[in-house]
């Protein structure tokens, strides 16, 4: 392995098809958004994060972004009622998505959205026919094998927990996202991966 201890992986073209997660993942979110909303809205982890969503919005109001989506805050408003307040966090949703952002707040509501599909069958993660034989070499062979993606930890390891290809999270040492800082930017990898794992 020529002194080459890890491997720092990607998704999307990397060990798992773009088109799974553009016209399976993203699609499933798209419509089942509002749905999943009404039927979570009152549990702890959906207002968490709503919380999240409104605190971007807000801030994206801030600093003058475009077409951004306001979240109102029922608390703040008694004339706001709940399923006001939903339609508008469904359509900051899509409104990021359409815009094609990565945000921690979306990916992290996406992220629970995904959980049920992928625990309930309706989602399967795709992988490449030849992934699994390089990582189970890999591995094998004394070396690790990281994830780094803008989708949400938990999201990476749905894919990766219910695969066609089965539960391959044996063969994963970790995971990243984009708590950790953004992928364009040298300073993830310098002061995050690399500080704690290489």
């Amino acid at each position: 392995m020529d002194g080459i201890k890890v491997l720092l992986l990607d998704i999307e073209g990397t060990t798992s098809s773009i088109k799974f997660v553009h016209d399976a993942m993203f699609p499933y979110v798209v419509s089942h958004v509002r749905s999943f909303l009404e039927k979570h809205w009152h549990e702890a982890e959906c207002q968490e994060d709503v919380q999240e969503l409104r605190k971007l919005a807000q801030q994206d109001k801030e600093e003058g972004v475009e077409g951004v989506v306001s979240i109102p805050d029922k608390a703040d408003d008694e004339e706001t009622d709940e399923e006001t307040v939903r339609d508008s966090v469904a359509s900051n949703v899509l409104w990021q998505m359409s815009s094609d952002r990565k945000s921690t707040a979306l990916k992290q509501l996406q992220g629970h959205m995904w959980r049920e599909a992928f625990s309930q069958g309706i989602l399967k993660g795709h992988v490449y026919d030849d992934v699994v034989p390089v990582l189970q070499w890999w591995r094998a062979n004394g070396g690790a094998i990281y994830i780094y993606s803008s989708g949400s930890v938990e999201a990476q390891k749905l894919l990766y927990g219910h695969s066609v290809q089965g539960n391959l999270l044996e063969l994963l040492n970790g995971h990243f996202d984009t708590h950790i800082g953004v992928k364009l930017e040298a300073e993830s990898y310098k002061k995050n991966c690399c500080k704690y794992y290489l």
